[in-house]
């Protein structure tokens, strides 16, 4: 039997590690994932129910996120641009971290700017994309 009064090591905590771009990255990607499947199933099935509902339960649903001429009001703009910044920070994290599971990709330097490139290429992708919807097909 081992004797009580010996100290066991402790586990390492957040407190004692250093944030970094990687960190930060991963648990970014946990959390765009997790939001982006609770925010759009309730946004699918909200929308279902709506349009099962009939014209008066849809109509509802219509004008919390857009203007009676169709356009998206500010409701629309927040839920539309966040989502889309959740989607695209989300899959480029999920390319670069296809990458770390090849072995690719460990050395500080690296590891480090693939992190960071995942925020910029989510943040210009969102641009892009609703520079386009807004642009072009607006």
């Amino acid at each position: 039997m081992s004797s009580s009064n010996r100290q066991r090591p402790l586990s390492p905590h957040l407190s004692i590690w250093r944030w970094g771009p990687g960190m930060a990255t991963s648990i970014l990607h946990r959390a765009t994932g997790t939001g982006m499947a609770t925010v759009g199933a309730v946004l699918l099935v909200w929308w279902l129910a709506a349009a099962a509902s009939g014209e008066a339960a849809y109509g509802e649903f219509l004008d919390i996120f857009t203007y009676k001429s169709g356009a998206l009001n500010i409701v629309g703009y927040i839920f539309g641009i966040g989502l889309t910044l959740t989607f695209f920070q989300h899959m480029s994290s999920g390319i670069r971290h296809f990458f770390l599971d090849a072995g690719a990709n460990y050395e500080l330097k690296g590891n480090k700017m693939s992190a960071q490139a995942t925020w910029v290429a989510a943040i210009v992708l969102t641009i892009l994309f609703w520079g386009y919807l807004i642009g072009v097909k607006g």
